[in-house]
């Protein structure tokens, strides 16, 4: 079992348009409604993998409602906290040429009794489970530290802990000792204000952090020890929605440590699942046979 907390799930929608356009009005030719939030869409990839996946988040309103029965009918029993607030909405505008362009609403404001809620619930979760993950954003105004306490949990339950997150978010995680970290580049430059990646992963590594895994998209996945730096490249010659790549290569990743893969391994099933995921129209999925496919054709870490 996999425990994965979306602190600020959606309804996440998605248009599929001609061309994308700013200023004009654009005819939708597609649209497709998920549970949504980064979480959610690791749960969803691993479940696809056929691993148990158990998604811990707090929900309000019609829409969190909708959300909760929408992960009964995939196979994905959450553990919900109930939210004064509404569950916001995600909205992301996709064509065959540009890159995504996504809304994402700030979320619900949670209180403190909500949060602690929350807590309790993860700890009920974590009970006998491999691996925690913690991704995605918080709600306006939630206070980073919150990301440590959860991370504490974890890791007092004897979990391998992976936080994909960012911002001041990021640097909790790091700060409680997080075994992986798996922000892209740009969410690690802003987070610490480092100049490189290297001194970027320097600075979580300093924080308490196990390993440093940084997503660079087309240039591939690295990851950051204190014993050096072990890089991946990107699947070569894959288009598509890149919507939820990331959240993929997580999943995968997890799946490979959890699974007793060593990192380098772990680094090549994240850019298989991550490139997988963008030949598909909608995030939290991956083309199965093109994972495979991709897994045994990608190089030997360097």
């Amino acid at each position: 079992m996999i425990v994965v907390l979306t602190p600020n799930p959606a309804v996440d929608v998605t248009y599929r348009v001609a061309e994308q356009r700013v200023g004009t009005t654009q005819r939708v030719l597609e649209v497709s409604r998920r549970p949504g939030g980064k979480g959610v869409n690791v749960a969803r990839v691993l479940g696809g993998e056929g691993v148990p996946a158990r998604c811990v988040l707090p929900l309000g309103g019609a829409a969190g409602t909708w959300v909760q029965e929408a992960l009964r009918d995939l196979g994905l029993e959450p553990t919900t906290v109930p939210l004064a607030g509404e569950t916001r909405t995600t909205v992301t505008v996709v064509d065959d040429v540009a890159h995504p362009t996504m809304f994402g609403e700030p979320g619900p404001a949670v209180t403190p009794a909500e949060w602690a809620a929350v807590r309790d619930a993860l700890a009920g979760a974590l009970r006998g489970a491999a691996a925690f993950v913690v991704a995605g954003s918080l709600p306006l105004g939630s206070d980073p530290g919150l990301v440590g306490d959860w991370v504490r949990t974890a890791r007092d339950a004897g979990v391998l802990t992976v936080a994909d997150l960012s911002g001041p978010a990021l640097l909790a995680a790091a700060d409680a000792g997080a075994s992986v970290c798996k922000p892209n580049v740009e969410e690690l430059l802003g987070a610490t204000g480092a100049g490189s990646e290297a001194e970027g992963a320097a600075d979580l590594l300093a924080r308490g952090a196990g390993a440093v895994v940084v997503s660079r998209g087309v240039h591939g996945i690295a990851a950051h020890t204190r014993d050096g730096v072990c890089e991946v490249s990107a699947v070569p010659g894959v288009s598509g929605n890149a919507t939820g790549a990331g959240d993929a290569a997580t999943a995968g990743l997890v799946l490979a440590l959890t699974g007793g893969s060593p990192l380098p391994d772990a680094l090549r099933r994240a850019a298989a699942f991550g490139a997988a995921a963008v030949l598909r129209p909608v995030a939290g999925e991956i083309d199965r046979a093109a994972a495979a496919r991709f897994l045994d054709t990608t190089g030997s870490p360097a």
